[in-house]
């Protein structure tokens, strides 16, 4: 059928998004994997692995951020080192070439911090469930139980530093302001009018910076249009034309802000790894209110 003026233009693709369809189509490929990458706050007393055991997208292995992970420090799920990332992914039945697809229970949440982990250790080809595993489900597509199996394979991980912000970078941003830092966590935790979800942290935001809470740039699971995008962080006051790094609450919903930034053409220059957590952690740091 021909389209008329009338009709309103189809979609852009985003080109870090993979459809149910695709991925229906594509799950018994051996060089595609899907992955399940959900992931929980503390205060929602859920258990991803279990959850994702109960029910999976078939085929799919479980990426976990809280085991893969830094444990030479308190801070909650910061990137693991080069050797224990490729460990990790290998064992799961991931190697060089192949194409990634993670998704997670909430439709993009997880998802997100998981897709910018991969590509931060050198993955070409991974991309978000557009919807993740709700409009699987919706779908009615099948589900399947228990741990799923995938022959070892070697992934070869590299560490791209560049895309990662350290404290240094931070403290470095607030003071030149040639950086904005924009902060994915809710009006009211950014203004300190909430407490935080971890235990023991102090409320409020760096100075001068940007809040642009996640579910600005979310719609029903899935990323908001990129109009819809580009107005909520205009409507917070960020320059799109000037560098920027995402913050959240622990890296997490950061990593959505880097994927909506992605889709807009408008790439940040990097994710804070630590975030709140470890930045309101440190009583020598200053933060504002309000």
């Amino acid at each position: 059928m021909l389209r008329t003026d009338q009709d309103p233009a189809p979609p852009t693709p985003n080109r870090w998004l993979k459809s149910i369809d695709w991925l229906a189509q594509h799950l018994r490929d051996r060089d595609v994997v899907a992955v399940d990458g959900s992931c929980f706050l503390p205060t929602q007393k859920r258990d991803a692995h279990a959850e994702y055991r109960s029910g999976h997208i078939p085929g799919a292995v479980f990426f976990d951020i809280e085991a893969v992970c830094d444990r030479s420090t308190d801070l909650p799920h910061m990137l693991p080192g080069t050797y224990q990332f490729g460990e990790a992914v290998g064992a799961l039945g991931i190697g060089d070439g192949d194409t990634v697809v993670v998704y997670d229970s909430l439709g993009l949440y997880s998802a997100a911090r998981v897709w910018w982990t991969f590509r931060v250790f050198g993955a070409a080809n991974v991309f978000i469930l557009d919807g993740g595993l709700p409009k699987w489900k919706a779908e009615g597509r099948p589900l399947e139980t228990g741990e799923a199996r995938r022959e070892r394979k070697q992934f070869h991980a590299e560490m791209n530093v560049d895309a990662v912000a350290m404290l240094a970078d931070i403290r470095m941003a607030i003071t030149d302001q040639a950086t904005q830092i924009v902060d994915a966590r809710s009006a009211e935790r950014f203004a300190g009018r909430a407490p935080e979800p971890r235990p023991g942290l102090r409320s409020g935001h760096m100075p001068g910076s940007f809040n642009v809470p996640f579910d600005r740039v979310v719609e029903n699971g899935r990323l908001a249009p990129p109009d819809r995008i580009a107005a909520a962080f205009a409507e917070a006051g960020v320059d799109l034309d000037k560098p920027i790094i995402t913050s959240c609450g622990s890296g997490v919903t950061a990593a959505i802000l880097s994927l909506a930034l992605e889709s807009i053409g408008r790439p940040p220059k990097r994710l804070y790894d630590g975030s709140w957590s470890e930045w309101s952690s440190r009583p020598d740091l200053p933060i504002e209110r309000g």
